[in-house]
């Protein structure tokens, strides 16, 4: 349960110094794209703050999301954000089960009543009463409303919750629905992700804890401090985009040269997300950079996009006209060059 402790009192006590505080603080103040004169406001809100109280949900998921925050590769990160939460209630990662389980679930309901969070992952289940995900004998359904009844926030964590995800493609058999067709008028956040970037959902995490108010939200609930940019506007192959320099396959020579993957199926220009600046293992890389194009994850419908290798119809962006644009440019410009080359050699000959 939440303890009495504030989290500099506690944080204190583990041995943490306050120049590694202010250190943290200040590279979480970097990564939500704040100014670095918030790093002593953010420090000073989350030392004054208690541990905020924590129930996370399960419902239609794979269990990716929570693999993707416990398995991140930042510990110093992971450790400071658990220290900041009590985490009361998970069903994969608590010890109890059964009736103690749902009672220290009920329990942090009392306890905090109106200031804990309910994280949510996965899809509701809402056909034929919503029988076809259950948990201790009751419906996601009956549990989620329970449990939101008297929370301060929701945070749907995941596409599935986000979105819908996979059990809400077609033909979405059991009438999946994301959280936010269920929260009614509940403060909610959505963090999509197949799955969700770690420092996504801790930095969102830490921003409640230090200002006490919901981030900045885009029209779709995504914090914008790392969905506020398309993966296109981030991308380092951006360069290679605007020349039309683009790999045909997956084992050309453009791609073995790095050029755009747009032709490829890359859905970067639809899709918001943090990956191509925070990346994953601790900014080692992400998709496109391991030579992958993006699926757009973290976009609604994303598995019902058509395809995941082929190109973005001009339908849905306008980015397919630019890119052929942009390759008639680079073949002009390629045509041009190979020209000038051409005459300069001729001209050399000449002259010798």
């Amino acid at each position: 349960m939440s303890g009495k402790l504030t989290l500099g009192e506690h944080m204190s006590q583990r041995g943490v110094s306050r120049r590694a505080f202010m250190k943290y603080c200040s590279y979480l103040a970097s990564t939500m794209a704040l100014s670095p004169a918030m790093a002593p406001a953010m420090a000073q809100g989350l030392a004054a703050a208690r541990r905020q109280a924590v129930i996370w949900l399960s419902f239609q998921e794979c269990t990716g999301c929570t693999e993707s925050l416990t398995r991140s590769y930042s510990p110093t990160l992971e450790d400071l954000i658990f220290d900041f939460i009590s985490l009361d209630y998970h069903h994969t990662l608590q010890a109890v089960s059964g009736f103690a389980a749902e009672e220290a679930r009920e329990a942090s309901m009392e306890e905090n009543k109106g200031k804990y969070i309910v994280i949510v992952d996965g899809s509701v289940p809402t056909r034929d009463g919503g029988v076809y995900s259950m948990i201790a004998g009751r419906t996601n359904l009956d549990i989620l409303a329970e449990t939101i009844e008297n929370a301060f926030a929701v945070v749907a964590v995941g596409t599935c919750a986000a979105f819908g995800g996979l059990p809400y493609a077609k033909p979405n058999p059991t009438g999946a629905v994301p959280i936010s067709d269920l929260v009614g008028s509940k403060p909610l956040i959505n963090i999509p992700g197949c799955p969700p970037v770690p420092e996504a959902m801790t930095g969102t995490l830490a921003h409640i804890l230090a200002f006490g108010e919901l981030p900045a939200l885009d029209d779709k609930h995504r914090p914008l401090a790392f969905f506020g940019e398309s993966i296109h506007d981030r991308c380092y192959r951006r360069p290679f985009y605007e020349r039309g320099l683009f790999a045909k396959s997956f084992d050309d020579e453009g791609a073995r040269k790095g050029y755009c993957l747009y032709e490829v199926g890359c859905k970067g220009p639809i899709a918001y997300n943090t990956c191509a600046t925070t990346k994953w293992n601790g900014g080692v890389s992400f998709p496109i950079q391991s030579g992958h194009g993006c699926f757009a994850c973290g976009s609604p419908n994303f598995w019902d996009q058509g395809g995941f290798y082929k190109s973005l119809p001009s339908k849905t962006t306008s980015i397919g006209k630019m890119a052929a644009a942009a390759a008639v440019t680079g073949a002009a410009l390629g045509a041009g060059a190979a020209f000038v080359a051409s005459n300069s050699k001729k001209q050399a000959a000449k002259e010798t």
